[in-house]
């Protein structure tokens, strides 16, 4: 007899339907998987046995045959043991099989039929909304992940005989299930999640604005301690709030990490991400023979801060010059393809030498012109050619580090001279009712920027004249017009003013040659 039951595998961040078929077929008893199956799906022929057995369900005495279509798709994971037992059940003629009619179901099954959770619950769960699925069977600790997906039935279950009297005997999903999936459009953040107290000069505090802004990518130089990091913390909290699809998105890429927490529920805050300079490309980009999402997927919609950029080798830094570009990062394989995206704003920062200290007028550099050059050529021009924002920070007095430890110099989101919160909020306004799709002004191309940038005559020339004494590339020259353009909307600004081009300008304070 011949059952089928539904259930998804993971492609990038999205799912594709997988049918589980099995068929019982004369000959020696034994289990037999085809439709390219993983190591984890083969190892599933033992967990499924042993599962019947322990669960008081009848063991197949004759051939088993289960196809996992369509065959030229590669499945990886141990989300296909509930399937492959319910379907097993169904051709044995234990379960009957209208009950497994458009039922989607995934989950791993432990030797004693009790389920475990698996990964990418969210993404089979979209899958089975978009099909119109019956209702999505999963395990106990998946449930709230499921429940988020609008309009799907959930059924959650801690073991594979309790999924049999589930269908058996359908019952509505428990209410607490449905309380964590509605209790999710609070975007506000908690009191523990407000920034700390921020240091450092004027310039870092502009550049965060133009940062969160218009969603420029920043490079800050500078010595140990003048607060590098503590500013790339703080950019988060001056980004709009996450939208609901927004949210939704990023869930799911973690779902796809296998990072989600044991109670689930939509991302409230923007992710913020430190790769260690020693990650290798596969960690920061993503990869693996079964792609998964890298640390440049799981800052998407946040901000990716590299500390220590001069310490990151130059092969792993290359790679992010596409995925910076287009906002999406594209890895083929052997037998698949897939994209994770990545729109992110990057924030790196580093020293200027190995010791730290160059230009540095109180603590001499001792590092030579050969070691600073050798320390700098890890950053190609391509690469630093797609940092709008470059500037310089110094060594905080010890008179405002003073002032700073006594609380007054506090500066958080309400100290809007400083950080500018609503002034980024309405920047953003004026971006979406003006740009193309509503996008940032670090995504304009040169074409809208001729047409909508507003770009007045005295501007351009300043700009020309930049471009030209210091030679810059046709990339730096564009991203130089579209940071101008964002210092036009924080200052609530029609035109692109000569003033605002040459505030611009001051934020490409260095070059890799001058180190």
């Amino acid at each position: 007899m011949l059952a089928r039951c539904l259930s998804g595998s993971l492609h990038g961040i999205e799912a594709l339907a997988v049918t589980v078929e099995v068929d019982l077929v004369p000959g020696l008893p034994g289990l037999q998987l085809v439709g390219l199956a993983d190591a984890a799906i083969q190892e599933s022929r033992e967990r499924v046995r042993s599962a019947l057995r322990n669960s008081g369900f009848r063991g197949p005495l004759v051939r088993v045959v289960v196809n996992l279509a369509p065959a030229d798709l590669r499945k990886e994971g141990p989300a296909f043991d509930l399937p492959i037992a319910l379907a097993l059940l169904a051709a044995s003629g234990q379960l009957d099989s209208p009950l497994l009619a458009n039922l989607w179901c995934a989950g791993e099954l432990g030797l004693d039929g009790a389920l475990r959770p698996c990964r990418g619950v969210l993404a089979i769960a979209n899958l089975a909304a978009a099909q119109n699925a019956r209702a999505l069977v999963v395990p106990s600790a998946n449930a709230a992940e499921a429940s988020l997906v609008p309009g799907l039935t959930v059924r959650a279950a801690n073991s594979l005989s309790d999924v049999v009297d589930l269908l058996r005997q359908p019952q509505p999903l428990a209410p607490q299930h449905i309380s964590k999936a509605t209790a999710i459009a609070n975007n506000a953040r908690k009191p523990k999640d407000q920034p700390h107290p921020l240091l450092g000069c004027a310039m870092g505090h502009k550049a965060l604005a133009l940062a969160a802004a218009g969603g420029h990518h920043m490079l800050m130089v500078g010595p140990p301690g003048c607060g590098k990091t503590l500013l790339a913390k703080h950019l988060p909290y001056l980004l709009p709030p996450l939208t609901r699809q927004e949210a939704l998105e990023i869930t799911s890429i973690y779902s796809v990490a296998g990072m989600l927490t044991s109670t689930p529920q939509l991302m409230k805050n923007r992710p913020f991400r430190a790769p260690h300079h020693s990650c290798s490309v596969a960690a920061l980009v993503g990869g693996g023979a079964n792609p998964r999402p890298g640390e440049l997927s799981l800052a998407h919609g946040g901000v990716l801060f590299l500390d220590e950029l001069a310490e990151f080798p130059r092969k792993v830094l290359d790679q992010l010059r596409q995925p910076l570009e287009e906002g999406v990062i594209l890895l083929s394989r052997a037998r698949q393809k897939c994209a994770f995206p990545c729109q992110i704003t990057l924030v790196a920062a580093t020293n200027p030498c190995p010791c730290g200290r160059f230009g540095d007028d109180e603590h001499p550099c001792r590092c030579s012109q050969a070691q600073r050059q050798r320390y700098w050529s890890h950053l190609s021009g391509p690469f630093l050619d797609r940092l709008d924002l470059q500037l310089r920070l110094v060594r905080l007095p010890a008179a405002q580090l003073r002032q700073s430890i006594q609380g007054l110099v506090p500066i958080d989101r309400n100290d809007q001279e400083l950080i500018g919160f609503e002034q980024i909020i309405c920047a953003r306004k004026r971006m979406l009712a003006r740009n193309p799709g509503g996008q940032s002004n670090r995504d304009l191309s040169a074409q809208d920027l001729g047409r909508i940038g507003q770009l007045d005559e005295e501007a351009l020339a300043l700009w020309e004249q930049v471009v030209d004494c210091r030679r810059l590339s046709a990339r730096s020259g564009l991203r130089l017009l579209r940071v101008a353009r964002s210092l036009a909307d924080l200052h609530d600004q029609d035109r692109v003013s000569k003033v605002a081009m040459a505030e611009a300008i001051c934020f490409r304070s260095f070059d890799s040659s001058e180190y």
